[in-house]
Order: structure tokens, then sequence, then C-alpha cells
């Protein structure tokens, strides 16, 4: 089992420079390397070749020839090639015209552009909140009817 790890202080391409001021880590899963282990990365990672077994990360972008089968943690991910496992994203999931997604997908957004593919049980993170919301209302709801009774 091989372990990767990336942060701002080391990565496999460095800093990139944007606008002047701000940087981001970028690191690079070329086309033919090939991963079997557990991954964690701070910035952007690319994933060209092919990786197996889990994503620790902050962006993710699977290109066009790259193949993913991981459970992953991520804060945003964007599927042009091919992802079959268990995605937890808190921000978004979007799945390009060339992506096929398939497992189990959970995340705040959700965008599939025309000719993605999406093969999943999904669930909103929007809707978990929303759910727990109305339990907690239809609770304070019995709760306000059962004081409203006078007993004898």
């Amino acid at each position: 089992m091989v372990g990767f790890h990336s942060d701002s202080r080391e990565s496999a391409l460095g800093d990139v420079m944007l606008k002047g001021k701000n940087r981001i880590n970028l690191s690079i899963i070329d086309r033919d390397l090939s991963i079997d282990g557990s991954l964690t990365s701070r910035g952007k990672l690319i994933i060209k070749g092919s990786l197996k077994g889990t994503i620790d990360g902050e962006i993710v972008v699977i290109a066009k020839e790259g193949k993913v089968d991981s459970d992953a943690k991520v804060s945003s991910m964007t599927i042009g090639g091919s992802f079959r496992g268990e995605i937890s994203a808190t921000k978004e999931l979007i799945i390009l015209s060339t992506g096929r997604c398939e497992g189990k997908v959970k995340c705040k957004d959700l965008i599939v552009e025309n000719g993605g593919i999406l093969n999943a049980e999904v669930v909103s993170m929007k809707s978990e909140r929303y759910a727990a919301e109305k339990e907690k209302n239809a609770f304070l709801k019995s709760d306000m009817k059962n004081s409203n009774r006078i007993e004898l």
C-alpha cells in the first residue's frame, strides 16, 4: 500500500501563483501513474492516471482519462473521467459531459452536464439539514399541543 501526502509546505509541483499574491498547491497524478492506497491532498489535485483507495482532499479534478475507484472526502470534486465508490463533497460535485460516477454520493450542490452519467445513490446535505429541522419543528408542535391541554 502506498500513501501520498501533499500540503502547502510540500508538493509534487510546488505552488502555483494566482492573481500575483494568492498561492494554491497543485498536485497531478499523470497518465502513466497508478496509485493504490491512501491519498491526502491540500489545494488542487488533478488525476489523469488511476487511483484505487481513499482520497481526503480539498479540490479534486478527475480528468477525462482519469480512473478512480475510491472513497473520497473532499470539498469539491469535478469528474471528467470515471469514478466508482463513495463521495462526500462538502461543497459541490460536478460531473462533466465526459464524466461517469457510480456508487454513493453525498454533497451540498450537484451539477451534471448534458452527457454526463450519474448512476449513484444521492443524498443532499441540504435535505439532511432540512429533514432534521422538520423533525425538530414537528416535535416542538406536538409538545406545544400537549402543553395547551388542561387536565381535570
